[in-house]
């Protein structure tokens, strides 16, 4: 019997719609290229004993009846998959040359914190500040569904989040004529959209900044736990993920999607499925593209032309016979620039390659949570964040393996020099293992095109009402993915939880 629901790619919003509709009584099978589900929020283990996640660091939006937990409450999973709160008195560290700022969760504590800084620039620092609060407010009212009533109530807020529809952050930055160091200091998070603020959207930046500030999360039990929950409620409802699963043609008839070929990455089976309703977690300009995009409405064609996102270089590292957190570690994440400028620093480490000046992030998963270690006991886990470019490691992979690798190396070095230098003196001697990933790691093992990070880009354009949304144009045929909803933990689950309640129309 064909299932109520085929879900192509095992992402989290994949897995918190799939969940949703086997809890409800519908049949649910996903198929996963992967030998993980999960994603970008997949876990991994290396040398038998070290696990990492791919690209989850840390979460907004999970507090009691936020959205995480409300879609939790919903699965009854609330009291099992629970969240440690980063310290909000600091959860983002930023820290540049002659600077540092430690982002609390007080507005009026920011204001302060940086008026201290920038005693000559306090009206501006205030009027930011409080217009970023107002635009977020604004921004809520205009998240769907909408609420006609909301937004006349509030219509203060969405007022001035409507005038910023098209502004980058740097834009904003402009207009309240904050200092240059300031603006470094506020933007330092730039590895959590990799773009610098002339190319970011306000919008985005606006979210996170202050999802982050309403509670910076991660989970009590690691990422890892998140993903098998969800995947344990699919299972015990009676659906199933089939992993190694790669789909190669879409069955389309009439406008109407039928079902997918899969190429099983094991036996190399080609196998065909089918479905009442196709979910399409899988990039959705990669899966037009293998539809036929003539097939989509003009509207839905247009929404589909954006453009990816950057992709990162990362550094997964353990560390023994040291705690970090005697080194100025513990629940935050710590970001760093060696520039002041950071549209300098992405340019140079974007455009041309340079990282002698890096900018990155640092993160540490085993401080996090008191609950099992992801490693062995006496390790602890650290991990670094910065951007690269997709095309030029893709040209030199292909091209030149040794200069591949030297370049991951140099990058490598770069970033543990300010770290030996700025936080952590011999830090390398305390390292027993390390591994570097690159754009064309990104595209091997999460299955992104270009390696993105994020799906489409950041941008302003990318960010307005033109969006792609779930809707394809063709019957019993649904988008279900970052791009088409927005990248991160929050937002992919609440991707997930809007479809369910579109094809349900089962309230959350």
């Amino acid at each position: 019997m064909q299932p109520d629901y085929l879900i192509v790619g095992s992402g989290l919003s994949a897995l918190v719609f799939g969940s949703l509709m086997a809890k409800s009584g519908k049949r649910v099978q996903i198929l996963e290229a992967h030998e993980y589900p999960g994603g970008f929020g997949h876990t991994f283990t290396l040398a038998k004993k070290y696990k990492f996640n791919a690209q989850l660091h840390y979460v907004w939006d999970c507090g009691e009846g936020h959205t995480v937990n409300q879609v939790l409450k919903k699965l009854n999973l609330d009291k099992e998959v629970t969240f440690e709160r980063y310290d909000p008195n600091g959860f983002d560290r930023m820290r540049m040359p002659d600077y540092s700022l430690n982002i609390p969760s007080e507005s009026e504590e920011l204001i302060r914190r940086l008026s201290d800084l920038f005693p000559q620039h306090i009206s501006q620092i205030r009027k930011f500040v409080l217009e970023v609060r107002k635009a977020s407010e604004g921004l809520k009212r205009l998240a769907p569904p909408i609420n006609p009533t909301e937004l006349f109530k509030h219509f203060g807020e969405v007022s001035c989040a409507v005038k910023y529809l098209n502004s980058t952050l740097q834009d904003v930055f402009d207009k309240f004529k904050l200092p240059k160091e300031a603006q470094t200091l506020l933007a330092l998070q730039w590895p959590d959209f990799l773009l610098p603020p002339n190319q970011l959207s306000f919008y985005a930046w606006t979210i996170l900044f202050t999802g982050y500030q309403e509670g910076a999360f991660y989970p009590t039990h690691h990422f890892e736990h998140v993903i098998n929950s969800l995947v344990k409620v699919i299972e015990e409802n009676g659906g199933e993920i089939l992993l190694n699963q790669e789909v190669t043609h879409f069955a389309i008839a009439n406008k109407t999607i039928t079902g997918v070929k899969a190429r099983d990455r094991i036996t190399h089976q080609i196998r065909e499925f089918t479905g009442e309703n196709i979910i399409c977690n899988i990039d959705p300009q990669k899966a037009a593209h293998m539809i036929g995009v003539e097939n989509f409405s003009r509207t839905v064609r247009k929404k589909l032309n954006y453009e990816y996102s950057p992709s990162n270089y990362m550094v997964y590292c353990v560390v023994k016979d040291i705690d970090l957190r005697d080194y100025g570690f513990g629940k935050w994440n710590t970001f760093h620039t060696e520039q002041r400028d950071l549209n300098e620093a992405f340019y140079q480490m974007y455009e041309k390659h340079d990282f002698s000046k890096p900018s990155f992030a640092i993160t540490t998963p085993t401080l996090m949570t008191e609950a099992e270690q992801e490693c062995p006991e006496g390790c602890q886990i650290i991990e670094f964040l910065t951007v690269a470019n997709y095309d030029y490691f893709k040209k030199l992979k292909e091209t030149d393996k040794k200069a591949y690798r030297q370049k991951k190396e140099e990058i490598l070095n770069s970033i543990l020099d300010v770290v030996e230098e700025k936080y952590i003196p011999n830090f390398r001697k305390y390292i027993v293992f390390k591994i570097t990933g690159s754009p064309t790691t990104n595209e091997r093992f999460c299955w992104c095109p270009q390696g993105n990070s994020y799906g489409s880009n950041l941008t302003p354009r990318n960010m307005g009402i033109s969006r792609l949304n779930y809707e394809t144009s063709l019957k019993n045929f649904y988008f279900c993915n970052a791009s088409s909803g927005y990248p991160g933990f929050a937002p992919t689950f609440w991707t997930g939880a809007t479809l369910y309640q579109t094809l349900s129309r089962d309230p959350i």
